[in-house]
């Protein structure tokens, strides 16, 4: 295998993981290089058994063994080893969990192809945080939905806050980007979606009573942390559903309420 130490930070093969910082996550260079940032064993596994090609792989110097057998199969993918000391001074941060992977991307596939044959769906229309979205691809996973659709302007579900957030779940979840709403409501609604935006209306049905008999195949929108669902999500939708609340709250977080939401809306045994 090729394992190679590190003894100068700039070494060819290093700038995937030079400073990588919150404040460099805002940037646009891991889509722009076609690469994506995996954190931990398990994440690393996680992509290589959904079939992502590895570009090199950055470890601690106790996490090697765990390495070398993450890529049995890519003998000719290149290991970089360091102290934790030095890798945090390449990457800004405290590597604590011990192994990063540059990840080539996979191309994004067509909206028809991951719906099909799916039954529950979420829509992520303009989240922008990526914690959120994260933790949301999580509750997709735990809670049995079969696939997830982005807006043009959300955030990344393959940056590393959110691939680390999620568990590595966005890398088991199908998930691609939607056109604007003009052109993805007749696709979801041409392969029988009810669109169910989660959101505050005088018209909106509440949540319990719209799980008792829901729709055979359901599309539940989500809106941003601030301003909820724009008035072309909320056009588009067949349903306005609210989760009811206590004690003068009137909204949960995104993320919580996605936990919610799917978890009444879960498919239950015949």
């Amino acid at each position: 295998m090729r394992i190679i130490p590190i003894t100068d930070l700039d070494q060819p093969g290093l700038t995937d993981y030079s400073r990588l910082t919150d404040v460099a996550l805002r940037r646009v260079s891991e889509p722009a290089n076609g690469l994506y940032i995996a954190e931990s064993a398990k994440v690393i596994g996680r992509a290589l058994n959904a079939g992502h090609r590895p570009r090199s792989v950055l470890v601690q110097e106790q996490w090697l063994p765990d390495a070398e057998r993450l890529l049995a199969d890519w003998p000719e993918v290149p290991i970089y080893v360091g102290s934790a000391a030095l890798l945090e001074q390449l990457t800004g941060y405290n590597l604590h969990r011990g192994a990063l992977a540059a990840m080539h991307r996979p191309d994004l596939a067509d909206v028809a192809d991951v719906i099909r044959g799916a039954r529950r769906v979420v829509i992520l229309e303009d989240i922008v945080d990526h914690t959120n979205v994260g933790a949301i691809f999580r509750s997709v996973a735990g809670l049995g939905a079969d696939a997830v659709l982005i807006t043009p302007r959300c955030a990344d579900p393959l940056y590393r806050r959110s691939v680390r957030v999620s568990m590595g779940t966005v890398l088991q979840v199908p998930w691609t980007r939607l056109p604007e709403w003009n052109q993805a409501a007749p696709v979801l609604h041409e392969h029988g979606f009810h669109l169910a935006a989660l959101a505050l209306a005088d018209d909106a049905v509440s949540l319990d009573t719209f799980a008792i008999d829901p729709p055979e195949r359901v599309a539940l929108i989500l809106g941003t942390e601030g301003d909820g669902l724009s008035r072309n999500a909320l056009a588009a939708a067949d349903s306005i559903v609210t989760i009811p609340m206590l004690h003068g709250v009137d909204s949960l977080n995104v993320a919580s309420a996605s936990a919610v939401a799917l978890y009444a809306l879960r498919p239950r045994p015949s």
